[in-house]
């Protein structure tokens, strides 16, 4: 079955160098090479979990820990480096150990991330959580962004102003060389903004945080959700969200982070978010964000979730789950790395001449004065779909490229397995050995390919 999985790809791949694939439709992309935008942050790629993976199992071991190889090995082949914890078990769950954070912040270490830290407010306070954050800030400060004050107050605490006061206490509390960030809701943005206006000018403020989700995932399950996570329109909500945040952050001097984020909330959708559909959403996704100035985004995630009415299940939007093996990445964490191999650098504008309206998006990401990425993501899928001829224009001085396929079998969004990226499976035990195929010499630094439909690819040119 490896070797059929293989050998479509390469039968993709040829599709994409020869045009062979089915009738073309024809999409220019444009790239403003005298008009960069900012860096894409070092640690903009993050992940969330719930906070009971930072508290031992009934052996006494810890989910996050420096003696978890595997883990740490697929943390850094996917490019990971943020890690939030926090989730529905942040409040409902006990505060965990100092033993229990000195080893979350060993993993961090090892690992190469760094972390933001929840802190319990439902049915606890300031006085419960000094200590152990303060022992936090002074053995384990190295490795901490931030800390937050509860997770998604604003189902539990009354109005801003009260979550406001609280965290005043909470900071007062704890060792003055504390960070902290808010106001870690999924409100459309209303309580980050007011986070930012009201903590304007306290010097422990490190970020506003923010929570997205397209929708309820038992509400958008099987095809549905796959149409939703890929339609066009999901751009304009993004946009929506971001003019909620960005004004605020910037008038107030900080950044703004997704610290939770994922398809859709109560742990997904089956048969969408677990489906390649998501792989092409979530690259989509996270350069959107990218493009458009936010510091990062944690893909919320975990072998288990808490949801609603403190109910635990294995959630279909998982990046990857636990196996025997090491870490079974699923069709998200494709995407993830499919970003990573083109994030590296600062964005560049791009524009799409489009005519026949194809479901396609293009973003730009220059790495250096002669290595450029383009990642163009091509969401037609099901019946009817089309493929593209896509032309990247950029200019003489790029006269050699390459590319990398991010694929399914039978450009099938809806399939749970056998998807590659540069014509490889990602492995269990976080190896992969995904390659560039080269891309037909250009004209005067334009570069065509066929990119058929259902299918994203990341185009390095020099």
């Amino acid at each position: 079955m490896i070797r059929t999985h293989v050998l479509r790809t390469w039968i993709l791949i040829a599709c994409v160098l020869t045009g062979t694939a089915l009738a073309q439709s024809p999409v220019t992309v444009t790239v403003n090479l005298n008009n960069p935008g900012p860096a894409i942050p070092d640690h903009f790629l993050g992940l969330s979990y719930e906070m009971s993976h930072v508290l031992p199992d009934a052996h006494g071991a810890h989910y996050f820990s420096p003696s978890n190889t595997a883990l740490i090995k697929t943390f850094q082949m996917l490019g990971i480096k943020n890690l939030r914890v926090g989730g529905n078990g942040a409040d409902s769950g006990p505060i965990p150990s100092n033993a229990d954070a000195d080893s979350l912040f060993a993993f961090a270490q090892a690992a190469g991330v760094d972390v933001i830290y929840t802190l319990k407010l439902k049915n606890s306070s300031a006085g419960a959580n000094a200590a152990p954050a303060s022992h936090i800030v002074i053995n384990d400060g190295a490795g901490l962004v931030c800390f937050v004050v509860g997770n998604e107050a604003n189902a539990f605490v009354g109005s801003f102003g009260t979550y406001a006061n609280d965290v005043k206490q909470y900071m007062a509390a704890i060792n003055p060389r504390a960070n902290f960030c808010g106001a870690d809701v999924n409100d459309g943005g209303t309580w980050a903004s007011d986070f930012a206006n009201t903590f304007v000018g306290f010097h422990n403020v490190a970020q506003i945080t923010q929570h997205h989700y397209l929708g309820a995932g038992p509400a958008n399950g099987g095809a549905k959700g796959r149409n939703v996570l890929l339609s066009p329109n999901a751009l304009g909500g993004y946009a929506r969200l971001r003019n909620g945040i960005a004004p605020a952050a910037a008038r107030n001097g900080i950044t703004f982070r997704l610290s939770e984020t994922n398809s859709f909330f109560h742990g997904g959708a089956r048969g969408a978010s677990d489906t390649f559909a998501s792989a092409l959403w979530g690259l989509d996704y996270l350069h959107w964000w990218a493009s458009h100035g936010a510091a990062g985004l944690n893909f919320h995630t975990g072998d288990t979730v808490i949801v609603g009415g403190g109910i635990t299940l294995v959630p279909p939007y998982a990046v990857f789950l636990t196996s025997s093996q090491g870490q079974h990445v699923h069709p998200l964490g494709y995407g993830v790395k499919a970003f990573d191999l083109g994030s590296h650098g600062a964005t560049i504008p791009v524009t799409l001449t489009n005519s026949a309206g194809v479901n396609l998006t293009a973003y730009g990401v220059l790495a250096g004065p002669s290595d450029l990425f383009v990642t163009v993501i091509n969401k037609e899928h099901d019946a009817g779909a089309r493929a593209a001829t896509v032309t990247v224009v950029t200019n003489s001085s790029f006269t050699k490229g390459q590319f990398m396929l991010l694929a399914a079998p039978n450009g099938n969004v809806g399939v749970t397995n056998g998807m590659t990226l540069g014509g490889a499976a990602i492995n269990d035990d976080g190896s992969w050995a995904g390659t560039f195929s080269p891309l037909p010499a250009p004209s005067g630094g334009t570069f065509t390919m066929n990119l058929p439909a259902a299918t994203a690819a990341v185009l390095h040119l020099q």
